[in-house]
């Protein structure tokens, strides 16, 4: 069987050793018939391992920044990161694609997102273009404004809370456009 980590897609399967690199001995070459630790059973790079399934999803090639356990970030503008996760606690500003809590994570500061998932605390600014999920253990608080919210039984919302679309809702009005109204049978 041969290991074809590394291959392209477009590139034609090569067994192992045709490259430039030396062959590596077979189990048994020196006299020994156990397994050698050099040629461990064959397993799938780490990279390639699937992540812990979340309601978002990292591009691939997306750039991400994780805040590990007992990690503090004070005084930061995060830029250019497609998703944040934060498992300690984090101070900053920040727009961004994806803003994913931990149920130890803390975030405080501005942060304007497309997709919020807390299952932690929010604490500041909160922007949310597209869609904000609290989940059982999560606290936001502050300025939030969404485009859609869930709340999951247990979850906690409060402050100065608006929906997006309603904002946008209230401009069109003002400019003069008339609202239709649909009345469910």
């Amino acid at each position: 069987m041969a290991l074809q980590f590394g291959k392209r897609d477009n590139e034609q399967a090569r067994p192992l050793g045709s490259g430039m690199a030396s062959p590596r001995p077979t189990p048994g070459a020196y006299g020994s018939t156990a397994t050698s630790p050099s040629s461990p059973e064959p397993q799938a790079p780490a990279a390639s391992q699937p992540a812990a399934s979340t309601a978002t999803a990292t591009p691939e090639g997306g750039s991400k920044l994780i805040v590990g356990p007992n990690i503090k970030l004070k005084g930061v503008e995060i830029q250019d990161c497609d998703t944040l996760f934060v498992e300690g606690t984090v101070e900053a500003t920040m727009d961004s694609r994806v803003i994913q809590i931990a149920q130890q994570g803390a975030f405080k500061g501005s942060a304007e997102v497309d997709v919020a998932e807390v299952h932690g605390t929010i604490d500041g600014n909160l922007t949310v273009r597209q869609k904000l999920v609290i989940h059982a253990t999560g606290k936001v608080t502050g300025r939030i404004r969404y485009g859609k919210v869930v709340i999951e039984e247990g979850g906690q919302l409060s402050g100065d809370v608006e929906c997006a679309a309603a904002a946008t809702g209230k401009a069109t009005q003002a400019a003069g456009s008339k609202p239709s109204m649909a009345l469910a049978a």
